[in-house]
């Protein structure tokens, strides 16, 4: 397996999305493509869950039926890029002219009873056409 000398690990962690009707999108990606619940966290209508594509890689769904947008916009909210050390790719990325929406922070996500709460280091930035895009420093997933 490849190493990302910027990112440390590297590689994609997630791409997140937003969903109207969380059941219907949780059964479809479960039961229609096989994915496999990892961790789930909030309770409606704010609660997501995030689930293993099959590689160590997820899809991070966030209920969010009060949004409006069009068939024309797009459902992504970000994408996740899988690092040992958020600080310095972050660091890095600023360099390389990054817009940095949210600082290097810890958070723990609280999950669902049965899963494990999730120790994450995250940093968000605007690429250069504003692609959100997500540092993920984490030992669950």
């Amino acid at each position: 397996m490849g190493h990302n000398q910027t990112l440390g690990g590297g590689g994609f962690h997630h791409v997140a999305i937003r969903v109207k009707d969380f059941a219907r999108s949780r059964a479809f990606y479960e039961q229609g493509l096989g994915f496999v619940p990892k961790i789930e966290w909030g309770h409606a209508p704010h609660r997501a869950l995030m689930l293993d594509t099959g590689d160590g890689n997820y899809l991070e769904i966030f209920e969010r039926p009060q949004e409006e947008w069009s068939s024309e916009d797009s459902t992504m909210l970000h994408f996740a890029l899988r690092t040992t050390d958020t600080d310095a790719a972050l660091a890095k990325a600023v360099e390389a002219g990054a817009e940095v929406t949210v600082d290097a922070r810890d958070v723990t996500i609280v999950t669902r009873p049965g899963n494990i709460d999730t120790k994450i280091r995250l940093a968000f930035i605007k690429g250069p056409d504003g692609e959100v895009i997500e540092f993920f420093q984490n030992e669950t997933t």
